[in-house]
């Protein structure tokens, strides 16, 4: 094997409200990878799994266009429930290798919940492969959010809407807890907003009223459950008596080559009431025109 161009290391760590052992079966049966297995936007048509030092474990991921790629692994090390630890390739058109890998997660068990760690390590072979470096750690994060949907089954009643910035996580994380600059862009496309209450931290509030292009006002109260600066926010939005179904938003920041993948998701507590909001709302829709009134602020 000819000599890497380039190597990355990351480490990133979540805790799921899951016992040690689903979680660790989630890692590590071929029916489960498949379900969360990759970024937001990919899928895995094919999962094979042999959870043992030697064993193999092969995964296509496959995305948008005509994306497919196979991560030909083998199991290292298996120690159930705390450890495995997965050397991969993914090989290139000609059959050699065009990205070696390996990664390493623990598996802490906090009385019914568990802390994930993974720690993985890259190397590509070609200039075309820095790409997949630059990409590591949003595409680390993604799949681990996947996981907690997959766990909580959140997949099946959300609403997931993504954007690339080009600006760093720290600034980007910063237009979404400041006030003043919420203000210049927060809403679809035409509306504005004015702020009644603000603190983002734990526990805090946000109270604000979106106003309507047609001068209807549409009151909104934000609350706010985790504040992990510059990587995470998670908010409810309603309160008990709204005539709407409250949800759940969990807002990722994530780090590639200088830029931010953002990854917003609205969580509700059934299918059926996403839809309810999906189509009284044209929530996607007014979503994607939010997120994009951000990108044009950052461009100004």
């Amino acid at each position: 094997m000819t000599e890497p161009i380039d190597t990355r290391e990351i480490t990133l760590t979540r805790v799921y409200d899951a016992p040690r052992e689903t979680v660790f079966a989630m890692w590590t049966e071929a029916e489960h990878l498949a379900r969360w297995w990759g970024p937001d936007g990919f899928w895995v048509p094919r999962a094979e799994s042999d959870p043992r030092p030697g064993g193999a474990l092969v995964i296509v991921m496959a995305g948008p266009g005509d994306f497919e790629e196979t991560m030909n692994a083998r199991y290292r090390e298996v120690r159930a429930p705390e450890l495995i630890v997965v050397d991969s390739i993914v090989p290139g058109p000609d059959g050699a290798p065009f990205i070696d890998s390996s990664h390493t997660v623990t598996f802490t068990d906090l009385g019914g919940r568990t802390e994930v760690t993974v720690r993985a390590r890259a190397s590509v072979f070609g200039p075309e492969g820095l790409g997949a470096l630059a990409g590591m750690r949003a595409g680390w994060g993604q799949s681990l959010q996947c996981l907690d949907d997959a766990l909580t089954g959140a997949a099946d009643r959300q609403i997931l809407l993504m954007r690339l910035y080009d600006a760093a996580p720290d600034v980007i994380f910063r237009y979404w807890v400041t006030a003043e600059h919420l203000e210049k862009w927060w809403g679809p496309d035409g509306f504005t907003i004015s702020v009644d209450e603000f603190d983002p931290r734990p526990g805090g509030h946000w109270r604000f009223t979106m106003h309507g292009p047609d001068g209807a006002d549409y009151p909104n109260h934000v609350t706010y459950r985790e504040v992990e600066p510059d990587r995470r926010l998670v908010y409810v939005h309603g309160e008990a008596g709204d005539p709407d179904p409250s949800f759940t938003g969990v807002v990722t920041f994530e780090e590639m080559a200088g830029k931010t993948v953002l990854s917003l998701r609205l969580v509700f507590d059934s299918a059926q009431d996403r839809d309810l909001v999906a189509e009284k709302y044209q929530s996607v829709e007014g979503g994607e025109q939010t997120l994009g009134r951000l990108a044009a602020l950052l461009a100004a």
